[in-house]
């Protein structure tokens, strides 16, 4: 099994780095292979062109797209971990998903309507912010998230397992507050790993009997 963490932060000494090797932590200590893709690091290219758009409708993908793609076709589990910016992702995970989840990959269009095809993949993402999630929640800006940065891009994939954590107030933390996020990104993802191996080990089973 496979776990595949997509993260984007331009400062390597970041809490969110913190958060990154708890979540690997948690997945080796498991026996699961984790796949790291730091976009900052890997300086990515975020932006997706017109020759590179239309060039997918034809099934032309760059070959730095492919094997991206291909990372994600391996894994069970994908979890996202980024800073919320301006309401949304950082640029350069904007762009990311903008050039991976291409047509043909990741969605189709079937007797007039778009299909997804990334229907088998679970999806966690752990998500710092500077302002406090009660805030957020007084303002409803919690299910616009959820609504549109969460639900609305993956659902249009055929993802509909999808988890999201939001970790508030990150800068004003104390250590104490810092453990709490790590021990809660730790545990999540041991919980959804654990569960994608039961269900796979419930299947192989299956495939035997028969």
């Amino acid at each position: 099994m496979k776990h595949l963490i997509i993260f984007a932060h331009p400062n390597s000494q970041s809490f969110n780095r913190t958060l990154v090797e708890e979540v690997i932590k948690a997945t080796r200590q498991i026996g699961v292979e984790a796949v790291i893709r730091d976009l900052y690091t890997l300086d990515f290219n975020p932006v997706l062109s017109w020759s590179e758009l239309s060039a997918t409708m034809d099934g032309i993908v760059p070959a730095e797209i492919k094997f991206e793609q291909k990372l994600i076709a391996e894994a069970e589990l994908i979890t996202f971990i980024y800073p919320l910016w301006w309401m949304g992702f950082p640029a350069i995970l904007k762009g990311y998903l903008d050039r991976v989840l291409s047509y043909g990959f990741a969605y189709k269009n079937e007797n007039g309507a778009s299909v997804g095809l990334l229907g088998n993949k679970k999806v966690q993402h752990f998500i710092t912010m500077g302002n406090s999630i009660e805030k957020y929640q007084q303002l409803a800006f919690d299910k616009a998230l959820q609504s549109c940065l969460v639900e609305g891009l993956f659902n249009f994939c055929g993802i509909t397992d999808i988890q999201h954590h939001l970790f508030g107030n990150i800068h004003l933390l104390d250590d104490s507050g810092y453990r709490s996020v790590l021990t809660a990104a730790f545990e999540k993802t041991q919980e959804n790993l654990t569960a994608l191996l039961s269900e796979k080990d419930k299947n192989s089973c299956k495939k035997k009997s028969n």
